[in-house]
């Protein structure tokens, strides 16, 4: 302890006397560990798994329903067509199965005077929120009968809860959706997974504000609700002529997601072999004309998939210049090391023939750079939280919200720039420790 002390203490000698030379090194990687940290928090938001515990036991069913003139280099559309959706549903081969698309409902208050208003809703099974742990604050999830009678029946977000009934429990009370009256079995509590990864297609924005409202998908079905997010269809027929609703059901055109709970590895095996086998039985029916294409992705290998687009472009580019500037930095504070360090040669001949050994220089010029790199840390700091202050300037404003200043990123921010000038001032400590004592003591007279 009192040898660090002492190395501190030579430290401070040296900032002391090349002042310009530390504030250059300070004002490197404070500016370059500030710009790392500002895009990271962005990254790290988008690029996280919304839900790690789980996400290795939940997966998404595809099926190429397309055939091969579509142009997804050979990967199966990323949504169902309901044909697929129902039978996939019905077979039941999955412990937790649930469908999903998003849609617009106008909300009628029961206050005359209060005007009416539009609100996105998912119409999804009743294992919907047993799967994606959604948290009640009261009430719950609608019933099996409910699915299977298309009950009007709803689940409603504690935000829309605190809109029309004050916070209070509403479970038994009605709404009115599209002039017609609904039964409110749940209210959910603060919910938002980011990305709201299991309709990441069927939205717009997968950072967007949470769906306000959930009905079972049978019910949306009934009432003819169309989908208000992606719905495309083969390459050979971009723009399918579907009069009414029901041309839309039975059309090859894919607009459902689908979710399946696989605990188990067999359980995995099983479901696979199951999509395998449906394929090859609608080739075998005539409806498809090649061989079975599908896919089983789980939460993460889903959210990577190119097509879903759930990273923003903006913020995955951002982190790999501010990552290259900070390289840059690196570069240039090795090179101000270096000419820090060897103009002491002459001081470090001294020390080596008074008896210092080479440990010895190590440890006083790498404690130097930690104290160099914590005064960086202590201008990356200040320079991260100016920026993030900042942020919604530059990244959308549905990501740029959910980015924080927290502890953990406060630590992180002093650690990169500690740790990234002690490795910029690997090589300078090693050349100035090369030094030998008897020629600086000859060339000094």
């Amino acid at each position: 302890m009192f040898l660090l002390a002492y190395y501190f203490d030579l430290a401070l000698r040296s900032c002391r006397r090349s002042k310009a030379l530390t504030a250059l090194v300070v004002l490197l990687m404070g500016c370059g560990v500030a710009t790392c940290m500002i895009t990271f928090a962005v990254f790290r938001v988008t690029a996280a798994d919304p839900i790690p515990w789980k996400s290795n036991q939940l997966f998404v069913p595809q099926i190429d329903n397309f055939g091969p003139v579509h142009d997804w280099q050979g990967e199966p559309p990323i949504l169902l067509s309901y044909t697929d959706a129902e039978a996939f549903l019905h077979a039941r081969q999955a412990r937790r199965q649930t469908l999903i698309y998003g849609s617009k409902w106008t909300v009628l208050p029961d206050d005359a005077r209060r005007q009416p208003f539009s609100q996105e809703g998912d119409a999804v099974g009743r294992d919907f929120f047993a799967m994606f742990d959604a948290p009640f604050r009261y009430g719950g999830g609608w019933s099996a009968s409910d699915d299977d009678q298309r009950a009007a029946v709803v689940v409603i977000s504690s935000a829309l809860n605190q809109k029309l009934f004050g916070g209070a429990n509403s479970v038994d009370r009605e709404i009115n959706l599209d002039t017609h009256t609904y039964r409110i079995v749940g209210v959910l509590d603060d919910w938002n997974p980011s990305p709201r990864f299991f309709d990441v297609s069927s939205t717009f924005h997968p950072f967007s504000h949470p769906r306000q409202l959930y009905l079972p998908f049978s019910r949306a079905i009934d009432l003819q609700k169309a989908t208000s997010g992606s719905f495309y269809c083969s390459a050979d027929a971009p723009n399918p002529d579907l009069p009414n609703w029901d041309s839309v059901l039975h059309s090859e055109c894919a607009w459902i997601d689908a979710w399946v709970d696989l605990p188990t590895r067999a359980d995995v095996e099983n479901y696979r072999e199951y999509l395998h086998n449906y394929a090859a039985e609608q080739q075998r029916l005539g409806r498809f004309t090649w061989p079975p294409n599908v896919r089983l992705p789980n939460v993460r290998q889903w959210l990577g998939l190119h097509d879903n687009h759930v990273v923003p472009k903006a913020s995955a580019l951002s982190m790999i210049v501010s990552v290259s500037f900070l390289l840059i930095c690196l570069v240039n504070v090795v090179g101000l090391m270096l000419a820090r360090f060897m103009r002491r040669a002459p001081e470090i001949g001294v020390r080596r023939a008074l008896g210092a050994s080479r440990g010895a220089i190590y440890g006083q010029f790498l404690t130097e750079a930690a104290a160099i790199g914590l005064a960086g840390g202590v201008l990356g700091l200040l320079l991260t939280t100016l920026g993030m202050a900042g942020i919604g300037s530059v990244f959308e404003p549905e990501v740029a919200r959910l980015a924080r200043l927290d502890a953990s990123l406060l630590l992180l921010t002093v650690l990169v720039a500690v740790a990234a000038t002690l490795i910029a001032a690997l090589y300078p400590t090693w050349r100035a420790a090369q030094v030998q004592p008897a020629w600086q003591l000859k060339s000094n007279g």
